[in-house]
């Protein structure tokens, strides 16, 4: 088997996790579309009951090789996948704060992360406090006896707020608390939160490490002690990822580097056309030196990323109307495929969270969050030019 740990970004892509020797000889991990395998024997000839294979126990040969792929990446130890990103979210929380104890995490999150968090959390004994993103200097005053972890986005959903996240790591290993990331929006070409030093690092793999819109998948990755802490709730909660959608994932990660690559690049260039637009208010992406977090991601990040959001300089009826009349993006929810994706994050992503709430995160009824796809860079920008000027 090729050695593939110490290897350059771009070749664990294609080589890391791979069988060896090949299975059949087929340079493609087939699918193994079986649910159940048959239990095989230890080395003395005993039946062994520890080895059982079994698709909800998320360890056929899909997943393993997915696992070991997604954990070199991410320069863990090991990884898990999931039916989806929440199935990740939600078990590893779960998981890793037990009833009584207390959950410190960011206020601008994810909708269904913040939703979980406040409605299901509490119901299942469990608290939490929320911090501002722009607050990790004072972490101390959210801090309590009974804390046991703390919880981030590398980059925040909808508004691209990056938090001191060197803060939060001291902070969290000086308190001897599980720091925890969702680290979806840059993916692993852009940024590797385990070497940073977090304990945890999860995903959405519907977004960018699938790319092509095609499959519901999640993942996180951690040391080998804490996989196999969160393992045992997480297989009966029952999030398992099925032989196909381990297939399509795994082919989709092997073309994240040119994907994202050139998603960098493209949002980039359209954020600063969007500047220049009349009809736009506020431009928010991390790659423009306006953004506030600017400096933490140029010296963190390799990339800036392919999400861009901004204010409508408008009503949202007016700003529904002008959208409407994109020629090349679609407007759906979700992100990170290779088309060209809008929406108002108050009725999608973030619609089960209170208009009150969204306004005290400073999501405005207006903001249109972009995920910027592999089409030409120039056609996207003519196409918003001339809709939003």
């Amino acid at each position: 088997m090729m050695e593939t740990k110490n290897l350059r970004f771009e070749t664990k892509l294609i080589h890391g996790g791979e069988p060896s020797p090949l299975i059949e000889r087929a340079v493609t991990m087939p699918i193994f579309q079986s649910s159940t395998y048959e239990i095989g024997e230890s080395l003395t000839g005993e039946i062994n009951y520890n080895d059982i294979k079994y698709v909800r126990l998320n360890n056929t040969p899909n997943h393993l090789a997915l696992h070991e792929k997604i954990a070199q990446l991410e320069f863990a130890e090991a990884a898990l996948v999931s039916s989806s990103g929440m199935a990740s979210i939600s078990s590893a929380l779960l998981g890793l704060v037990g009833q009584g104890e207390h959950l410190m995490a960011q206020d601008n999150l994810y909708g269904g992360t913040l939703h979980f968090l406040k409605e299901f959390f509490p119901k299942m004994g469990r608290d939490v406090t929320f911090f501002p993103a722009e607050d990790t200097a004072n972490l101390n005053k959210y801090l309590k006896p009974n804390t046991r972890a703390v919880y981030v986005e590398s980059i925040s959903n909808p508004l691209l707020k990056i938090p001191d996240l060197r803060a939060v790591v001291n902070f969290a290993k000086s308190h001897g608390l599980v720091s925890m990331i969702d680290n979806t929006f840059p993916s692993p070409m852009n940024f590797n939160p385990i070497p940073f030093g977090f304990d945890v690092a999860l995903h959405s793999a519907t977004k960018y490490l699938n790319g092509h819109s095609d499959v519901v998948a999640g993942v996180m990755v951690s040391s080998f002690d804490l996989i196999k802490k969160v393992t045992p709730l997480f297989n009966h909660l029952g999030g398992c990822l099925d032989p196909h959608a381990c297939f399509l994932l795994h082919r989709g990660i092997k073309t994240l580097g040119v994907r994202v690559g050139y998603q960098n690049e493209s949002a980039l260039k359209i954020s600063e056309a969007l500047e220049k637009c009349s009809k736009v208010a506020k431009v928010i992406y991390p790659g423009l030196k306006s953004h506030p977090d600017h400096l933490r991601a140029k010296e963190w990040f390799r990339g800036f990323g392919g999400m861009v959001s901004f204010e409508f300089n408008g009503s949202t009826e007016q700003a529904d109307a002008a959208l409407k009349q994109l020629k090349i993006p679609f407007l759906a929810p979700s992100l990170g495929g290779v088309e060209s994706l809008y929406v108002r994050p108050s009725t999608a992503s973030h619609s089960g969270i209170s208009r009150t709430d969204r306004e005290k995160l400073g999501i405005k009824d207006t903001l249109v969050r972009v995920s910027i796809g592999l089409e030409n860079t120039q056609d996207l920008i003519e196409d918003f030019t001339r809709v939003l000027n």
